[in-house]
């Protein structure tokens, strides 16, 4: 009777009552994570089922729910986030804020166009200033090589910009699927049986030691691939596409992005002041 006789006096105190509500309030924030239901809405409604970008409809009406989403994104994040809610709101981060920069400078025909896309640290995740390139490298730290199928550089070349947002809770299994979808997608990897030969997108090539190297690349594709399970053997063989990098978009804007206007680019971008 005492200890309970103790605790109503405790909670008749205003300020005690504040700070539990202040801790209730916490714990349920922990416990929820982060709330990607915005990023869901918007390329649910503006990604084509071919996972092209409706950037000009979004720039029209989408960009309050886009922007309220990323001050989510940027906010501290609550702790206790689960692995699987962290890696998932990591590239929810990428994708929309990779969108949203080509929002603050389209019509473009490529990302290059911009100024330093992936290394300037013009972004906020977590309470933190970071850049494309730093979210990625987070991601790729976590050694699970299915998110080059899920983060979106804005690229024709890129694979599908899912037309839903990444969860904790069904992460796994969007990871598995969005890898088949990337391989099934004939313009950016195809696979010749007959030939036992597969010709596969250039991000195999460039980030080959995140899948354990050409073995690991093989396994993957085997694994992932439609109707691949030969490139995993002996004899089968690779090559690279050449990355298209014009603008993922909805319209031909970027179709005629060429690698000699890719090379300028990089050019332009290695000068003092870029």
């Amino acid at each position: 009777m005492e200890s309970i006789y103790y605790v109503m006096s405790w909670l008749c105190h205003p300020v005690n009552r504040l700070l539990l509500l202040l801790s209730l309030t916490g714990a349920v924030a922990s416990a929820a994570g982060l709330d990607h239901s915005r990023w869901d809405g918007l390329v649910h409604k503006y990604v084509t089922e071919e996972a092209r970008v409706d950037y000009s409809g979004m720039r029209q009406h989408g960009v309050p729910d886009l922007e309220a989403y990323l001050k989510e994104v940027a906010a501290p994040w609550p702790a206790g986030m689960t692995p699987p809610e962290t890696k998932a709101a990591l590239i929810n981060a990428y994708n929309s804020l990779t969108v949203h920069w080509v929002l603050a400078n389209y019509p473009l025909k490529s990302i290059w166009r911009t100024d330093n896309p992936f290394r300037k640290a013009r972004h906020t995740v977590d309470g933190k200033a970071v850049s494309l390139d730093q979210i990625e490298g987070r991601l790729r730290d976590m050694k699970d090589a299915r998110i080059h199928a899920a983060i979106v550089c804005a690229a024709r070349s890129c694979p599908p910009l899912r037309r839903e947002a990444y969860t904790g809770a069904k992460l796994e299994q969007q990871l598995d699927d969005n890898s088949r979808r990337w391989l099934a997608n004939r313009g950016l990897n195809e696979f010749v049986p007959e030939k036992r030969a597969a010709h596969v997108s250039g991000i195999f090539k460039w980030y080959a030691k995140d899948f354990g190297g050409t073995g690991g690349v093989k396994d993957f594709l085997a694994k992932y691939g439609p109707n691949a399970a030969y490139i995993d053997t002996r004899g089968s063989q690779l090559d690279y596409m050449t990355y298209h990098w014009g603008l993922n978009d909805v319209t031909t804007l970027g179709s005629d992005y060429s690698q000699w206007d890719f090379y300028r680019d990089q050019l332009r971008l290695a000068l003092p002041g870029h």
